[in-house]
């Protein structure tokens, strides 16, 4: 089993949930405070409707399906090589003689 990495031009639906959490605050906020505007609810009571709003993505991101997951492109570390091994204390075989 490989480690989940999100990636944002994958098409599983686990991904996609992460895409929409930005989408999802934002029309939250401006639902609540046009609810403060109209006079129907204080803001200051309505805030942890964010908070539920994130719970439940959140929630639907981790048991959402990773069928189809394209893991992104990771850079490998660098890993200098080490030095080479030496051949002195041991007879070189390679030549043929005739």
């Amino acid at each position: 089993m490989s480690i989940y990495i999100r990636n944002r031009s994958c098409p599983c639906q686990r991904c996609r949930f992460g895409s929409l959490m930005g989408a999802a605050i934002l029309i939250t906020l401006g639902f609540l405070l046009l609810l403060e505007n109209y006079g129907i609810v204080d803001f200051d009571v309505s805030a942890p409707g964010i908070l539920i709003v994130i719970g439940l993505l959140l929630f639907g991101r981790h048991n959402a399906s990773a069928e189809g997951h394209i893991q992104p492109f990771a850079q490998q570390p660098y890993v200098q090589p080490g030095p080479a091994p030496s051949n002195s204390g041991q007879q070189n075989n390679s030549q043929v003689t005739s």
